[in-house]
């Protein structure tokens, strides 16, 4: 393991994404502004309830997911479609570095920008809602779980693309949808069948619940809500396979080497 050589890639991938803030963290920032804003003064949200708790602190958690998950997706996988544009894959492609040290820089920074994102969307949600009653340590581990898997799936989205067209497929045909009709807006249980049951294969739905449940108090150990454990499962599951996949395309140069 090289890790003088993953630490220089994450180093190189952290002032990638810092150079243009105003791209990569304020635009998601006023993005996720105007959602608070727009629901904290919509009449039929102004009054709403969700298990005592305003109707801001139910969608704060699928708010949290889609930044974290948008912004480490589009890192890895528009680093690695610059990279094999403009050239410089091919100084990483003959340095002494494997799988693991290109995996550790790419996703390292990928996760470095989805959590300073989440954060910030903390720090924002702290302005409209109380955070008195969050599990810190349940909303972090999952929020780092949700940033590595999108990260990777940037990585795998990155190596298939081959246009930045390509690039913006994955989260503007996939990860958007999913997330919308994934219950950040809506407690799915209530929708009229069969859509109730149809959504349970969204699996956004169940991490979504589980982030829901680190806010309102339940620790992942815990007796927590039968969903959020679900949702913490898909995770280490996405997380196993996406982790195999991208290793084993590195390993063959898919899309990398002639």
């Amino acid at each position: 393991m090289n890790f003088i050589a993953a630490k220089t890639l994450l180093a190189k991938e952290i002032k990638r994404f810092l150079r243009v803030p105003g791209q990569t963290v304020l635009g998601p920032l006023v993005s996720t502004l105007l959602y608070f804003l727009v629901f904290a003064k919509a009449p039929f949200a102004e009054h709403a309830r969700w298990n005592e708790q305003p109707y801001l602190a139910f969608i704060f958690p699928g708010l949290l997911f889609l930044t974290v998950a948008n912004g480490a997706l589009l890192n890895t996988s528009s680093s690695i479609l610059i990279s094999k544009i403009q050239g410089p894959i091919v100084d990483l492609l003959t340095a002494p570095m494997g799988a693991l040290e290109l995996l550790l820089g790419w996703v390292g920074g990928a996760m470095a920008r989805g959590l300073l994102l989440g954060a910030l969307t903390v720090g924002m949600a702290a302005l409209f809602i109380p955070l008195s009653s969050i599990h810190w340590l349940s909303l972090f581990f999952l929020a780092a779980l949700v940033a590595y898997v999108f990260a990777l799936l940037g990585v795998l989205t990155g190596l298939w693309a081959d246009s930045f067209e390509q690039v913006n497929l994955v989260p503007t045909f996939f990860l958007m949808p999913m997330a919308f009709l994934g219950g950040i807006f809506y407690e799915v249980h209530r929708l009229p069948a069969p859509f109730d049951s149809l959504s349970l294969l969204n699996p956004v739905v169940f991490i979504v619940d589980a982030l829901r449940a680190a806010t309102f108090g339940h620790p992942l150990w815990g007796h927590g809500p039968s969903n959020a454990c679900i949702g913490l499962c898909i995770l280490l599951v996405l997380a196993a396979l996406s982790s195999f996949m991208a290793v084993l395309c590195l390993r063959r140069g898919y899309k990398l080497r002639a």
